[in-house]
């Protein structure tokens, strides 16, 4: 009796500090982005509120940052050297986990807001981001590799970190505009947000998935060059061939 009154009394203020998480309900303005001919970009809203046990607002500041993340891929980073006036392949290196699409944005700078540990571990941040090396290369060129993929990447507009671009309305609200620009990768991406008070990240687990597709011709292109790749080149050669053709007659006729 004795034991389980002491269990009973271990498990009350656990149980009494599950009560006092508050709750995330997030959500986006869009579930699916479409991909058409002259498709320039889309700019997705995500949003929510932060439910507080009782409705009570508890003192201090709260953070939130919210991840917009492609399907990783495996890629082979190649670089690229001058030899004897001739641009050619050198050093390579693969990366297992590549995320073709990584946005973040928060409410302040992520350095004020987590420390360096818990942005690892949350992977927070474009410094931050588990690319998962593999090869026999040492640490320094492993990073050199990555820190060029990461630059790459976000001057094609795919990885993308905005500090202060997260707006709190009365610790309960808040929303954050991420853009999606036109060479965007199709597949299935899932919007984190979390919650963040006083460095730690209180919630990290409410996921909403966002859909990216093409669609018309765009789709009709890709699901051949995929699925039927000998049809789609014999096409391919055929429509240039009469292309040609089209245009020596129509030269020759002026």
């Amino acid at each position: 009796m004795i034991r389980w009154l002491a269990l009973f009394l271990w498990l009350l203020p656990v149980a009494a500090s599950a009560q006092n998480v508050p709750k995330l309900v997030p959500d986006v303005s869009q579930s699916q982005i479409d991909i058409q001919s002259g498709f320039t970009g889309a700019e997705m809203l995500l949003f929510g509120a932060i439910i507080y046990p009782r409705g009570v607002v508890p003192e201090g500041r709260v953070d939130v940052a919210v991840v917009l993340r492609g399907p990783t891929r495996s890629i082979t980073l190649r670089e690229k050297q001058k030899i004897a006036g001739i641009w050619i392949n050198a050093d390579s290196s693969d990366f297992r986990s590549v995320p073709s699409y990584y946005a973040i944005a928060s409410s302040r700078p992520l350095e004020q807001i987590v420390n360096s540990k818990t942005a690892a571990i949350y992977e927070l941040g474009l410094d931050r981001l588990q690319l998962s090396p593999s090869g026999e290369v040492d640490a320094a060129e492993q990073r050199r590799f990555a820190d060029g993929l990461v630059d790459l990447n976000r001057r094609n507009g795919l990885f993308r970190q905005e500090a202060g671009t997260v707006e709190i309305t009365d610790q309960v609200l808040y929303r954050a505009r991420l853009n999606i620009p036109s060479s965007v990768p199709v597949g299935v991406y899932t919007a984190e947000t979390l919650l963040i008070r006083d460095g730690r990240v209180i919630i990290a687990d409410d996921n909403v998935e966002v859909r990216i597709r093409k669609t018309g011709f765009e789709q009709l292109v890709t699901v051949m060059a995929k699925d039927y790749a000998v049809f789609y080149g014999a096409m391919a050669v055929l429509v240039s061939l009469l292309l040609g053709w089209f245009a020596g007659f129509v030269f020759n006729r002026l």
